[in-house]
Protein backbone atom coordinates (compact mmCIF):
# COMPACT_ATOMS: atom_id res chain seq x y z
CA UNK A 1 0.00 0.00 0.00
CA UNK A 2 2.86 2.37 0.83
CA UNK A 3 4.52 1.59 -2.49
CA UNK A 4 1.29 2.47 -4.33
CA UNK A 5 0.94 5.68 -2.34
CA UNK A 6 4.50 6.65 -3.30
CA UNK A 7 3.60 6.57 -7.00
CA UNK A 8 0.10 8.10 -6.68
CA UNK A 9 -0.68 11.02 -8.96
CA UNK A 10 -4.21 12.23 -8.23
CA UNK A 11 -5.98 10.92 -5.13
CA UNK A 12 -5.62 8.68 -2.07
CA UNK A 13 -8.54 7.67 0.16
CA UNK A 14 -7.90 5.72 3.34
CA UNK A 15 -10.25 4.47 6.06
CA UNK A 16 -9.14 2.50 9.11
CA UNK A 17 -10.24 1.63 12.61
CA UNK A 18 -6.78 1.93 14.18
CA UNK A 19 -4.08 4.29 12.92
CA UNK A 20 -1.17 3.74 15.30
CA UNK A 21 1.92 5.81 14.60
CA UNK A 22 4.46 3.17 15.60
CA UNK A 23 6.82 1.45 13.17
CA UNK A 24 4.91 0.53 10.03
CA UNK A 25 2.05 2.89 10.94
CA UNK A 26 4.40 5.87 10.85
CA UNK A 27 5.57 4.76 7.41
CA UNK A 28 2.00 4.99 6.11
CA UNK A 29 1.55 8.46 7.65
CA UNK A 30 4.77 9.64 5.99
CA UNK A 31 3.54 8.31 2.64
CA UNK A 32 0.28 10.27 3.01
CA UNK A 33 2.12 13.48 3.89
CA UNK A 34 4.56 13.13 1.00
CA UNK A 35 1.73 12.44 -1.44
CA UNK A 36 -0.19 15.51 -0.29
CA UNK A 37 2.94 17.64 -0.64
CA UNK A 38 3.18 16.49 -4.27
CA UNK A 39 -0.32 17.81 -4.87
CA UNK A 40 -2.21 14.53 -4.50
CA UNK A 41 -5.66 14.90 -2.89
CA UNK A 42 -5.49 12.82 0.31
CA UNK A 43 -8.55 11.89 2.40
CA UNK A 44 -8.09 10.03 5.70
CA UNK A 45 -10.72 8.81 8.18
CA UNK A 46 -9.90 6.92 11.39
CA UNK A 47 -12.36 5.71 14.02
CA UNK A 48 -12.69 7.61 17.30
CA UNK A 49 -12.43 4.47 19.48
CA UNK A 50 -9.62 2.75 17.59
CA UNK A 51 -7.87 6.10 17.08
CA UNK A 52 -8.88 8.71 19.68
CA UNK A 53 -6.40 11.12 18.10
CA UNK A 54 -2.95 11.55 16.60
CA UNK A 55 -0.01 12.46 18.84
CA UNK A 56 1.96 15.64 18.24
CA UNK A 57 3.34 16.69 15.85
CA UNK A 58 1.17 14.66 13.46
CA UNK A 59 -2.02 16.79 13.43
CA UNK A 60 0.07 19.82 12.48
CA UNK A 61 2.04 17.84 9.88
CA UNK A 62 -1.12 16.48 8.27
CA UNK A 63 -2.67 19.94 8.16
CA UNK A 64 0.43 21.63 6.79
CA UNK A 65 0.75 19.02 4.03
CA UNK A 66 -2.88 19.53 3.04
CA UNK A 67 -4.19 16.10 4.10
CA UNK A 68 -7.97 16.13 4.61
CA UNK A 69 -8.51 14.06 7.75
CA UNK A 70 -11.27 13.29 10.22
CA UNK A 71 -11.71 11.25 13.40
CA UNK A 72 -15.05 9.47 13.05
CA UNK A 73 -17.45 9.76 16.01
CA UNK A 74 -15.05 10.75 18.82
CA UNK A 75 -16.11 9.52 22.24
CA UNK A 76 -17.86 11.99 24.53
CA UNK A 77 -17.60 12.19 28.30
CA UNK A 78 -19.55 8.95 28.84
CA UNK A 79 -17.52 6.98 26.30
CA UNK A 80 -18.89 3.60 25.27
CA UNK A 81 -21.53 3.76 28.03
CA UNK A 82 -23.69 5.55 25.45
CA UNK A 83 -25.23 2.78 23.27
CA UNK A 84 -25.03 4.80 20.04
CA UNK A 85 -21.24 4.96 20.43
CA UNK A 86 -21.02 1.26 19.65
CA UNK A 87 -21.63 2.05 15.96
CA UNK A 88 -18.02 2.32 14.86
CA UNK A 89 -16.10 2.69 11.61
CA UNK A 90 -14.41 -0.72 11.50
CA UNK A 91 -13.74 -1.13 7.80
CA UNK A 92 -10.21 -0.95 6.38
CA UNK A 93 -10.26 0.42 2.84
CA UNK A 94 -7.87 2.30 0.60
CA UNK A 95 -8.22 3.51 -3.00
CA UNK A 96 -5.34 5.04 -4.95
CA UNK A 97 -5.94 7.09 -8.11
CA UNK A 98 -9.23 5.27 -8.66
CA UNK A 99 -7.23 2.38 -10.10
CA UNK A 100 -6.18 0.26 -7.15
CA UNK A 101 -7.96 -0.71 -3.92
CA UNK A 102 -7.10 -2.51 -0.70
CA UNK A 103 -9.66 -4.22 1.54
CA UNK A 104 -9.16 -6.46 4.54
CA UNK A 105 -8.79 -6.72 8.29
CA UNK A 106 -5.39 -5.05 8.61
CA UNK A 107 -5.34 -1.79 10.55
CA UNK A 108 -2.63 0.83 10.06
CA UNK A 109 -0.71 -0.87 12.84
CA UNK A 110 2.77 -2.36 12.96
CA UNK A 111 2.74 -6.18 12.68
CA UNK A 112 4.97 -6.58 15.73
CA UNK A 113 3.34 -3.95 17.98
CA UNK A 114 0.06 -3.78 19.87
CA UNK A 115 -1.16 -0.54 21.51
CA UNK A 116 -2.34 -2.45 24.59
CA UNK A 117 0.32 -5.16 24.84
CA UNK A 118 3.48 -3.60 23.44
CA UNK A 119 5.98 -5.67 21.44
CA UNK A 120 4.58 -8.99 20.20
CA UNK A 121 6.43 -12.29 20.25
CA UNK A 122 5.25 -13.05 16.70
CA UNK A 123 3.57 -10.92 14.03
CA UNK A 124 -0.19 -10.51 14.02
CA UNK A 125 -2.01 -12.96 11.69
CA UNK A 126 -4.21 -11.03 9.27
CA UNK A 127 -5.15 -10.59 5.62
CA UNK A 128 -5.99 -7.92 3.04
CA UNK A 129 -6.62 -8.17 -0.68
CA UNK A 130 -5.20 -5.86 -3.35
CA UNK A 131 -7.70 -5.17 -6.12
CA UNK A 132 -7.51 -3.84 -9.67
CA UNK A 133 -10.29 -3.70 -12.23
CA UNK A 134 -13.98 -2.72 -12.11
CA UNK A 135 -14.38 -3.48 -8.39
CA UNK A 136 -12.24 -0.44 -7.55
CA UNK A 137 -15.10 1.80 -8.70
CA UNK A 138 -17.37 0.28 -6.05
CA UNK A 139 -14.82 0.84 -3.29
CA UNK A 140 -14.15 4.42 -4.40
CA UNK A 141 -17.86 5.24 -4.52
CA UNK A 142 -18.40 3.87 -1.01
CA UNK A 143 -15.53 5.89 0.41
CA UNK A 144 -16.39 9.10 -1.42
CA UNK A 145 -19.99 8.91 -0.26
CA UNK A 146 -18.91 8.33 3.33
CA UNK A 147 -16.58 11.35 3.25
CA UNK A 148 -19.30 13.67 2.00
CA UNK A 149 -21.72 12.40 4.64
CA UNK A 150 -19.14 13.19 7.30
CA UNK A 151 -18.89 16.73 6.00
CA UNK A 152 -22.67 17.14 5.94
CA UNK A 153 -22.96 15.82 9.50
CA UNK A 154 -20.35 18.30 10.69
CA UNK A 155 -22.28 21.17 9.13
CA UNK A 156 -25.52 20.01 10.74
CA UNK A 157 -23.78 19.93 14.12
CA UNK A 158 -22.60 23.50 13.49
CA UNK A 159 -26.15 24.52 12.46
CA UNK A 160 -24.90 25.23 8.94
CA UNK A 161 -28.00 23.74 7.29
CA UNK A 162 -27.32 25.34 3.92
CA UNK A 163 -23.83 23.83 3.90
CA UNK A 164 -25.20 20.45 4.95
CA UNK A 165 -27.73 20.47 2.11
CA UNK A 166 -24.96 21.32 -0.33
CA UNK A 167 -22.78 18.49 0.98
CA UNK A 168 -25.60 15.94 0.65
CA UNK A 169 -26.26 17.14 -2.90
CA UNK A 170 -22.59 16.59 -3.71
CA UNK A 171 -22.80 13.06 -2.32
CA UNK A 172 -25.63 12.13 -4.68
CA UNK A 173 -23.36 11.10 -7.61
CA UNK A 174 -21.59 8.54 -5.45
CA UNK A 175 -24.11 5.76 -5.87
CA UNK A 176 -22.61 2.51 -4.62
CA UNK A 177 -23.32 -0.37 -7.06
CA UNK A 178 -23.22 -3.18 -4.49
CA UNK A 179 -25.57 -6.08 -3.98
CA UNK A 180 -25.86 -6.88 -7.68
CA UNK A 181 -23.97 -9.19 -10.02
CA UNK A 182 -20.26 -9.49 -9.20
CA UNK A 183 -17.91 -7.67 -11.56
CA UNK A 184 -15.47 -9.70 -13.62
CA UNK A 185 -11.79 -8.79 -13.74
CA UNK A 186 -8.73 -10.83 -14.71
CA UNK A 187 -10.85 -14.00 -14.88
CA UNK A 188 -12.18 -13.64 -11.33
CA UNK A 189 -15.60 -12.48 -10.20
CA UNK A 190 -15.56 -10.16 -7.19
CA UNK A 191 -18.03 -8.04 -5.28
CA UNK A 192 -17.80 -5.44 -2.54
CA UNK A 193 -20.16 -6.28 0.32
CA UNK A 194 -20.83 -3.54 2.88
CA UNK A 195 -22.48 -3.34 6.28
CA UNK A 196 -23.77 -0.04 7.58
CA UNK A 197 -26.77 1.30 9.45
CA UNK A 198 -28.55 2.65 6.39
CA UNK A 199 -29.06 0.61 3.21
CA UNK A 200 -26.66 -2.29 3.83
CA UNK A 201 -27.65 -3.68 7.21
CA UNK A 202 -27.24 -7.42 6.57
CA UNK A 203 -25.19 -7.77 3.38
CA UNK A 204 -22.14 -9.47 4.88
CA UNK A 205 -24.15 -11.85 7.07
CA UNK A 206 -26.33 -12.74 4.08
CA UNK A 207 -23.26 -13.50 1.93
CA UNK A 208 -21.94 -15.91 4.57
CA UNK A 209 -25.32 -17.61 5.00
CA UNK A 210 -25.81 -18.13 1.27
CA UNK A 211 -22.31 -19.57 0.87
CA UNK A 212 -22.76 -21.91 3.84
CA UNK A 213 -26.14 -23.12 2.58
CA UNK A 214 -24.58 -24.20 -0.72
CA UNK A 215 -21.40 -25.74 0.74
CA UNK A 216 -20.85 -29.33 -0.34
CA UNK A 217 -17.25 -30.23 0.49
CA UNK A 218 -15.19 -27.95 2.68
CA UNK A 219 -15.54 -24.79 4.80
CA UNK A 220 -12.52 -23.03 6.33
CA UNK A 221 -13.17 -19.86 8.34
CA UNK A 222 -10.63 -17.75 10.21
CA UNK A 223 -12.25 -15.15 12.44
CA UNK A 224 -10.74 -13.22 15.31
CA UNK A 225 -13.89 -12.43 17.31
CA UNK A 226 -16.29 -15.30 16.79
CA UNK A 227 -19.80 -14.97 18.18
CA UNK A 228 -22.14 -15.66 15.24
CA UNK A 229 -25.89 -15.32 15.55
CA UNK A 230 -28.35 -18.18 15.48
CA UNK A 231 -28.71 -18.27 11.68
CA UNK A 232 -24.99 -18.54 10.93
CA UNK A 233 -24.51 -21.09 13.73
CA UNK A 234 -27.32 -23.13 12.23
CA UNK A 235 -25.71 -22.82 8.78
CA UNK A 236 -22.41 -24.14 10.11
CA UNK A 237 -24.06 -27.05 11.95
CA UNK A 238 -26.27 -27.99 8.99
CA UNK A 239 -23.23 -27.99 6.70
CA UNK A 240 -21.38 -30.34 9.04
CA UNK A 241 -24.45 -32.60 9.27
CA UNK A 242 -24.50 -32.81 5.44
CA UNK A 243 -20.98 -34.21 5.52
CA UNK A 244 -19.14 -30.97 4.79
CA UNK A 245 -15.84 -30.65 6.61
CA UNK A 246 -16.07 -27.43 8.65
CA UNK A 247 -12.92 -25.97 10.21
CA UNK A 248 -12.79 -22.81 12.32
CA UNK A 249 -9.52 -21.02 13.08
CA UNK A 250 -10.19 -18.73 16.05
CA UNK A 251 -8.31 -16.49 18.46
CA UNK A 252 -6.39 -18.55 20.99
CA UNK A 253 -4.91 -15.71 23.04
CA UNK A 254 -6.96 -13.95 25.70
CA UNK A 255 -7.54 -10.33 24.65
CA UNK A 256 -10.99 -9.14 25.79
CA UNK A 257 -13.14 -10.81 28.46
CA UNK A 258 -16.46 -10.58 26.62
CA UNK A 259 -15.29 -11.76 23.21
CA UNK A 260 -13.10 -14.54 24.60
CA UNK A 261 -15.56 -16.12 27.01
CA UNK A 262 -18.73 -15.53 24.98
CA UNK A 263 -17.11 -17.35 22.05
CA UNK A 264 -16.24 -20.33 24.27
CA UNK A 265 -19.89 -20.54 25.30
CA UNK A 266 -20.66 -21.61 21.71
CA UNK A 267 -18.01 -24.31 21.39
CA UNK A 268 -20.05 -27.18 22.84
CA UNK A 269 -22.85 -27.39 20.23
CA UNK A 270 -20.40 -26.76 17.37
CA UNK A 271 -18.03 -29.50 18.49
CA UNK A 272 -20.95 -31.87 19.03
CA UNK A 273 -21.99 -31.33 15.40
CA UNK A 274 -18.55 -32.43 14.20
CA UNK A 275 -17.12 -28.98 13.53
CA UNK A 276 -13.35 -28.79 14.03
CA UNK A 277 -12.18 -25.78 16.08
CA UNK A 278 -8.55 -24.64 16.15
CA UNK A 279 -7.10 -21.83 18.26
CA UNK A 280 -4.22 -19.74 16.92
CA UNK A 281 -1.61 -19.25 19.66
CA UNK A 282 1.69 -17.63 18.49
CA UNK A 283 0.28 -14.10 18.44
CA UNK A 284 -3.00 -12.24 18.03
CA UNK A 285 -5.15 -13.71 15.25
CA UNK A 286 -6.98 -10.79 13.62
CA UNK A 287 -8.08 -12.39 10.33
CA UNK A 288 -11.63 -12.21 8.95
CA UNK A 289 -11.53 -14.57 5.96
CA UNK A 290 -13.22 -17.71 4.67
CA UNK A 291 -12.96 -20.26 1.85
CA UNK A 292 -15.81 -22.56 0.82
CA UNK A 293 -15.65 -25.48 -1.62
CA UNK A 294 -12.39 -24.26 -3.15
CA UNK A 295 -13.91 -21.45 -5.22
CA UNK A 296 -15.79 -19.00 -2.92
CA UNK A 297 -13.71 -16.76 -0.68
CA UNK A 298 -14.06 -13.58 1.32
CA UNK A 299 -11.52 -11.18 2.79
CA UNK A 300 -12.56 -8.18 4.84
CA UNK A 301 -12.97 -6.35 8.12
CA UNK A 302 -16.09 -8.06 9.46
CA UNK A 303 -15.85 -10.39 12.41
CA UNK A 304 -18.56 -12.98 13.00
CA UNK A 305 -19.86 -11.19 16.06
CA UNK A 306 -22.72 -8.78 16.78
CA UNK A 307 -20.47 -5.71 16.89
CA UNK A 308 -19.53 -6.32 13.24
CA UNK A 309 -22.74 -7.85 11.91
CA UNK A 310 -25.22 -5.51 13.64
CA UNK A 311 -23.52 -2.24 14.59
CA UNK A 312 -20.26 -1.33 12.83
CA UNK A 313 -19.47 -0.11 9.34
CA UNK A 314 -17.70 -3.01 7.65
CA UNK A 315 -16.43 -3.96 4.19
CA UNK A 316 -15.63 -7.38 2.71
CA UNK A 317 -14.66 -8.45 -0.78
CA UNK A 318 -16.26 -11.71 -1.96
CA UNK A 319 -14.32 -13.52 -4.68
CA UNK A 320 -15.39 -16.38 -6.92
CA UNK A 321 -12.13 -17.78 -8.26
CA UNK A 322 -10.54 -21.22 -7.73
CA UNK A 323 -6.95 -19.94 -7.92
CA UNK A 324 -7.50 -17.20 -5.34
CA UNK A 325 -9.47 -19.53 -3.07
CA UNK A 326 -6.73 -22.15 -3.31
CA UNK A 327 -4.04 -19.67 -2.25
CA UNK A 328 -6.07 -18.45 0.70
CA UNK A 329 -7.01 -21.95 1.83
CA UNK A 330 -3.36 -23.00 1.66
CA UNK A 331 -2.38 -20.10 3.94
CA UNK A 332 -5.12 -21.01 6.42
CA UNK A 333 -4.28 -24.71 6.42
CA UNK A 334 -0.61 -23.86 7.01
CA UNK A 335 -1.61 -21.78 10.04
CA UNK A 336 -3.86 -24.59 11.32
CA UNK A 337 -1.19 -27.27 10.89
CA UNK A 338 1.79 -25.32 12.25
CA UNK A 339 0.47 -22.65 14.61
CA UNK A 340 -2.85 -23.77 16.06
CA UNK A 341 -4.10 -26.14 18.75
CA UNK A 342 -7.24 -28.19 18.12
CA UNK A 343 -9.98 -27.91 20.74
CA UNK A 344 -10.89 -31.32 22.14
CA UNK A 345 -14.60 -31.72 22.88
CA UNK A 346 -14.06 -33.83 26.00
CA UNK A 347 -11.47 -31.51 27.51
CA UNK A 348 -13.59 -28.49 26.71
CA UNK A 349 -16.54 -30.02 28.55
CA UNK A 350 -14.32 -30.83 31.54
CA UNK A 351 -13.01 -27.29 32.04
CA UNK A 352 -13.32 -25.81 35.56
CA UNK A 353 -16.77 -24.59 36.57
CA UNK A 354 -15.34 -21.09 37.07
CA UNK A 355 -14.44 -20.79 33.37
CA UNK A 356 -17.86 -22.08 32.31
CA UNK A 357 -19.54 -19.45 34.50
CA UNK A 358 -17.37 -16.77 32.86
CA UNK A 359 -18.54 -18.03 29.46
CA UNK A 360 -22.20 -17.81 30.39
CA UNK A 361 -21.77 -14.40 32.04
CA UNK A 362 -19.99 -12.98 28.98
CA UNK A 363 -22.67 -14.29 26.61
CA UNK A 364 -25.46 -12.76 28.70
CA UNK A 365 -23.58 -9.48 29.06
CA UNK A 366 -23.29 -9.27 25.28
CA UNK A 367 -27.05 -9.87 24.92
CA UNK A 368 -27.86 -7.14 27.47
CA UNK A 369 -25.62 -4.61 25.76
CA UNK A 370 -27.17 -5.44 22.39
CA UNK A 371 -30.65 -5.04 23.90
CA UNK A 372 -29.66 -1.53 25.01
CA UNK A 373 -28.78 -0.85 21.37
CA UNK A 374 -32.18 -2.10 20.25
CA UNK A 375 -30.78 -5.33 18.77
CA UNK A 376 -31.57 -9.01 19.24
CA UNK A 377 -28.98 -11.63 18.33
Amino acid sequence: MVESMATSQHEIRLETYIFDLTGGGETVAEALVQAAQRGVSVYLVADGVGTPGFPAPWPARLNQAGVHWRIFSPLGGFGLLVPSQWRRLHRKLCVIDGQEAFCGGINVLDDWHDPNHGVLEAPRFDFAVQVRGPLVQQVHAAMAQFWWRLQATERIQKADLAGAKKAFQKSAPFKIPVGHSPVDAFGAQAELVLRDNLRHRAGIERAYRLALSSAREDVVIANAYFLPGRKIRRGLIHAAQRGVRVRLLLQGRYEYFMQHHAAHALYGPLLAAGIEIFEYTPSFMHAKVAVIDGHWATVGSSNMDPLSLLLAREANVVIQDPAFASDLRHALELAIDQHAVQVDAVRHAQRPRRLKLFDVAAAWLMRVLLFLNGKRY
